[in-house]
C-alpha cells in the first residue's frame, strides 16, 4: 500500500466592495452568513424569488475534505430548483440499495426506492466540495446575489428595525445593515455565540475514523455496513463509493481511542490493509471524530434566523445533516420572500421554526437511536444488539430492529399552514409532505416531470373535468389533462386523483390543501392559511 494525502480546493478572490466605504452603513434586505451548502442554497432560493442577498463567508476556498457525501432524493429535488441538480447527479454515484453484515455474513439488504417513475434516485454519493462548487458557480452567476469572500462577521447588534453586522476583511472592518440575517455558519456558529444562545444535546462516547481512499475496486455501488467484521473485530465499519474511484470508509474506534494517534498513517494504514488486502491506495482525506446530537431551543430570534448545522447537528449515520439543511433553506426562503414582499406578516417566519424545529427533533431522535444501536452503552444492550443481528437473517421482525442509521427522509408537517382534508384521499401523496414526483408529458408531447413543472409560487394542480377553471390571484394553475398529461397514470395513482380533484402546492413543493372539486374561494382561503393568515 502507498499513502498520499490530497486536497481538492476551489479558491476565490477577495474583492473590496463599495459598501466598505459607506457611512451610514449600507442596508440590504437579507444577509446570509456562511457560504457552505445551506447558506448557498438559501441565498440562491431567495434570489430566484426576486430578493437581493448579500452572502458572506470568512474563507476564500472550498474543498478541504469530502465531508458530507450522501445526498437524498429530496435534497436533489431541492437542488433541481436551484439549478444544480443535473450537475450533481451527472457527477455523483447513484445508489438505492444496501447490505448489513454480521462478521462476514449478510443478515439483510434493503432498497430505498423500489418503485419506478421518479426523476431522482434515492441517493447519490458526491463529495461536498463538488456540491459547493456547483452552488458557488450558480450564485456567482445570479444578479441578485453578492457573494463576498474573506468577510468575517465579528459583531452583531439587533433592534426592532433590523440587524447591524460588523465585518472584518483584509482591508479592515466595516458595518452592514440588514432587514434579516440568516445564520448558516455551521456547528461552531459565531453568530450563535455572539447572541449568547445555547446549543445543547448529547455527545456520544465513541470515536470514528473516516478515511477516503482512492483505489480501483469492484465492490458494487451499495451502502455496506458491517458489525464485528473479521478485519475490525468488536467494532463496526461502513463503506460507500464516491466519484473519481474514491471510497469512504468509516471505522468505529471506541471511546478510548486517541484521535491524534488514529489519524496517523502508521495507525490507519494497517486497518485499511486488513480490510482491503495488499492493494494500492491513495489517501484523499483522514478525520477522527466524536459525534454529537445538538440543537438550539429556538431557530428564529427576531430578525436573526438559524439554519443548517448552526441550528442543529446530528450524527452522520442516516445522512441527515446536509439533507435536512437543504430543507431548512427552502423552508425559510419562500417564507422570508413572502414577508419581504408583504404577501405575509412576520408571524409566517415563526412557522419556519415550528416546522424545522420539529424536523430537527425527529432527525435527532433517529440519529440517537441509530447511535445507541451501533454503540451500545452496556453489556446488556450489546447482547440484545447482537441477538437482533443474528435473528435478522431469518426473521422479518428482527430486520426492522437493525439500525445502522435510518436514512434521511423529509419530515411531514402537522402545522396550521395546511388546510385539513374534508375528504378521504388514498395514494402516496400526504398533506404536509413534499409532493411525490410523477412522469408526465407536456401539451407538446414532450416528457416532463411533475416537480420540474412547478414554479416558485403557489400552484394548483387540477384534474381536467370540463371547462378550464380560473385560479385565484397568486396561484398558478396546471391542469392535468390539458397542460400536463398523465400518460402512465402515476399522478392519478399517487394523488388518488379523480376528475375535478385539485391540489394546492406551497412554493417549497409541499402539499398544503386538496379538494375533490375546484372551488376558487376554498383555494384562496387555503393559500391565505399557508401564508400564515390564520395564525392571528
Amino acid at each position: 500500500m502507498t499513502a498520499q494525502k490530497r486536497k481538492v480546493i476551489y479558491q476565490y478572490a477577495y474583492e473590496r466592495h463599495r459598501d466598505q466605504d459607506q457611512t451610514p452603513p449600507a442596508r440590504h434586505p437579507v444577509i446570509v452568513v456562511g457560504a457552505g451548502p445551506i447558506g448557498l442554497a438559501a441565498a440562491i432560493d431567495l434570489a430566484q424569488r426576486g430578493i437581493r442577498v448579500v452572502l458572506l463567508d470568512d474563507s476564500d476556498r472550498i474543498g478541504e475534505g469530502s465531508r458530507a457525501i450522501c445526498f437524498s432524493k429530496r435534497a436533489l429535488e431541492v437542488c433541481d430548483r436551484l439549478g444544480v441538480g443535473d450537475a450533481m447527479v451527472a457527477k455523483g454515484v447513484t445508489w438505492s440499495t444496501g447490505k448489513v453484515f454480521l462478521d462476514d455474513e449478510q443478515v439483510y439488504g434493503f432498497d430505498l426506492l423500489p418503485e419506478e417513475g421518479h426523476k431522482r434516485p434515492a441517493f447519490i454519493n458526491l463529495q461536498q466540495y463538488y456540491v459547493e462548487a456547483y452552488l458557488v458557480e450558480r450564485a456567482l452567476a445570479h444578479e441578485n446575489i453578492d457573494l463576498r469572500w474573506r468577510n468575517k462577521v465579528s459583531g452583531l447588534d439587533r433592534d426592532d428595525a433590523g440587524v447591524t453586522l460588523t465585518i472584518d476583511t483584509p482591508d479592515g472592518a466595516y458595518d452592514l445593515r440588514a432587514d434579516y440575517v440568516i445564520a448558516c455558519d455551521g456547528a461552531r456558529s459565531a453568530l450563535r455565540d455572539m447572541m449568547g444562545l445555547e446549543f445543547s444535546g448529547q455527545v456520544f462516547r465513541d470515536r470514528f475514523l473516516i478515511v477516503d481512499v482512492k483505489m480501483k475496486a469492484d465492490f458494487p455501488t451499495e451502502r455496506w455496513f458491517w458489525f464485528d467484521p473479521p478485519f475490525h473485530r468488536g467494532q463496526s465499519t461502513l463503506l460507500h463509493r464516491q466519484p473519481d474511484d474514491v471510497w469512504r470508509i468509516d471505522f468505529q474506534l471506541g471511546w478510548d481511542a486517541d484521535p491524534l494517534e488514529e489519524a496517523k498513517p502508521e495507525r490507519y494504514m494497517p486497518r485499511l490493509k486488513a480490510m482491503l488486502g495488499d492493494v494500492d491506495v491513495d489517501i484523499e482525506w483522514v478525520s477522527v471524530y466524536t459525534f454529537q446530537c445538538m440543537c438550539m431551543e429556538r431557530f428564529v430570534h427576531g430578525r436573526v434566523i438559524f439554519a443548517g448545522d448552526a441550528a442543529h447537528q446530528v450524527s452522520p449515520f442516516g445522512a441527515r445533516g446536509a439533507n435536512s439543511g437543504f430543507e431548512d433553506a427552502q423552508n425559510i426562503a419562500w417564507k422570508l420572500a413572502a414577508v419581504l414582499k408583504r404577501e405575509a406578516g412576520p408571524a409566517l417566519l415563526d412557522t419556519y421554526a415550528l416546522e424545522r424545529e420539529f424536523a430537527a427533533a425527529e432527525n435527532i431522535g433517529y440519529s440517537t437511536r441509530a447511535t445507541d444501536f451501533i454503540s451500545p452503552k452496556s453489556a446488556v444492550s450489546r447482547t440484545f444488539r447482537n441477538a437482533t443481528l443474528k435473528l435478522a437473517k431469518h426473521a422479518d421482525f428482527a430486520k426492522a430492529m437493525v439500525n445502522t442509521g435510518r436514512l434521511s427522509t423529509p419530515s411531514v408537517y402537522d402545522t396550521p399552514l395546511s388546510t385539513p382534508d374534508g375528504e378521504t384521499f388514498a395514494g402516496s401523496a400526504r398533506l404536509g409532505a413534499p409532493l411525490p414526483d410523477a412522469p408526465l408529458k407536456g401539451a407538446d408531447g414532450k416528457d416532463r416531470w411533475l416537480l420540474d413543472s412547478l414554479g416558485n409560487d403557489f400552484t394548483a394542480l387540477c384534474m381536467a373535468n370540463g371547462a378550464r377553471p380560473a385560479a385565484p390571484a397568486g396561484i398558478e394553475l396546471k391542469v392535468i389533462g390539458e397542460d400536463l398529461m398523465d400518460k402512465e397514470g402515476k399522478f392519478a395513482e399517487r394523488f388518488d386523483a379523480q376528475p375535478g380533484s385539485v391540489y394546492l402546492v406551497r412554493p417549497d413543493q409541499y402539499l398544503c390543501a386538496r379538494f375533490r372539486a375546484f372551488d376558487a374561494q376554498a383555494l384562496e382561503a387555503a393559500r391565505r392559511r399557508a401564508l400564515g393568515g390564520d395564525l392571528g
